[in-house]
């Protein structure tokens, strides 16, 4: 595959990395900012991601470079699609996989028709609840410290926009694929949390994958290491 390429070693500019699971969106710019200095023999290269992906998320993570740096706003408002998969049935403190469930409710009753009516629910513009576990700051402190200390902090809804939220059936019943196309600042963990709710039953995140951020497509991506050969060749 050749890439669409965003950047000069000269004026910087972007990357669109296939982000691993178990990275930090942190981790992709610490490493690749670790490179870009020993390649631009620049040490204060400046280096950011527009838009974090949770450490068991993969898929689209840009990475600006230098200049490109005071652009990152722009990139963070636009929309994103994700797929995925959710777990009916259960819940967990932090609305997906990094946690164990710690609730069950059955979701035998859970019909097509329950499911098809609960996604029209959620398109269009809706008010959501981000989760405890976030880095949402208050007071200077990242939501996450106070939930992995037990602590509840109380934090206002937030307005998102979702356009489109598909799911398919086929692998159920406990076991729901997506599709969302949303508005910045969504939280999908939320997303599959409160759905779970609207069916009347539980359901946590299983796994997330970001494929699009605006124009800018996944299939267009490389992985960390092929950027890194791209940049010494």
């Amino acid at each position: 595959m050749t890439p669409i390429n965003y950047w000069t070693k000269e004026g910087g500019g972007f990357f669109l990395i296939d982000k691993p699971m178990n990275w930090t969106s942190f981790d992709v710019v610490n490493k690749m900012r670790f490179h870009l200095r020993i390649l631009s023999k620049d040490k204060k290269i400046k280096v950011g991601h527009a838009g974090t992906l949770d450490p068991l998320a993969t898929g689209l993570l840009i990475v600006c470079v230098g200049k490109m740096t005071k652009q990152i706003d722009s990139f963070m408002g636009l929309p994103k699609t994700y797929v995925g998969e959710m777990t009916l049935g259960a819940s967990t403190p932090s609305y997906d996989a990094e946690t164990a469930p710690d609730a069950y409710l059955s979701c035998e009753h859970v019909t097509p028709e329950i499911i098809e009516k609960a996604r029209l629910s959620f398109i269009g513009h809706i008010e959501q609840m981000p989760p405890m576990y976030s880095a949402i700051k208050v007071e200077g402190k990242p939501l996450y410290e106070s939930a992995r200390q037990g602590k509840t902090i109380e934090v206002p809804a937030r307005p998102v926009f979702i356009k489109s939220f598909n799911i398919n059936t086929e692998h159920g019943p406990t076991l729901l694929s997506f599709e969302v196309n949303c508005s910045k600042g969504t939280y999908i963990r939320s997303l599959v949390h409160d759905f779970g709710k609207a069916c009347g039953t539980l359901a946590y995140m299983s796994a997330l994958r970001r494929t699009a951020i605006g124009e800018y497509n996944i299939k267009d991506a490389l992985s960390l290491d092929g950027w890194l050969l791209i940049m010494v060749n």
